[in-house]
């Protein structure tokens, strides 16, 4: 198995969509690129911690390789807003690949730039690419979310849609 760390806005859609994936094992919702220890969700909300709202993929290489959860990760935001996704606004909603070895690295930017070289995007892309450098599980009120709160309108209105665009576009990836 291999970890793969990603930001996409809010972890509750990012998360929901990777669960769905045929080789992925689990996907945990959480806070990675800043610089404070064990932070809360108060905390990260407070704009003061340089975290993102992030989720740790484990994941089969064998069965989904990591360029493949890239292209899932590139199609389920908008990787040329800054710090935005949406109406969630702030730098814990910014795009951001954490990438745990090199070749993670070299994945990620041949594949940025292989997107804006393609004019797949009308702005460039700004997603961050940096070293993983940790990882803080949120609390688990916020772990399997979508699953647990489906019917609520945060779930339908901005989750279940980008559910609906992995389908279309990775029906043979889904489980």
């Amino acid at each position: 198995m291999d970890t793969a760390t990603l930001a996409s806005g809010c972890f509750w859609c990012t998360e929901a969509v990777f669960q769905n994936l045929k080789g992925v094992a689990s996907v945990k919702s959480g806070y990675s690129g800043g610089t404070v220890a064990h932070p809360t969700y108060h905390l990260v909300c407070s704009e003061t911690t340089g975290h993102a709202e992030a989720v740790q993929i484990t994941y089969d290489p064998a069965v989904i390789p990591f360029a493949e959860l890239l292209e899932v990760f590139w199609k389920l935001h908008d990787p040329t807003t800054l710090n935005r996704q949406g109406h969630d606004v702030g730098t814990r909603y910014r795009s951001a690949i954490f990438y745990h070895t090199d070749r993670q690295k070299e994945l990620a930017e041949h594949y940025r730039d292989k997107l804006d070289k393609s004019g797949a995007y009308p702005n460039p892309i700004v997603t961050e690419i940096t070293r993983f450098s940790n990882f803080y599980p949120a609390e688990d009120y916020h772990q399997n979310y979508f699953l647990a709160n489906g019917n609520e309108p945060y779930c339908q209105f901005v989750i279940r849609p980008k559910l609906d665009k992995l389908s279309e576009a990775f029906a043979e990836r889904l489980k």
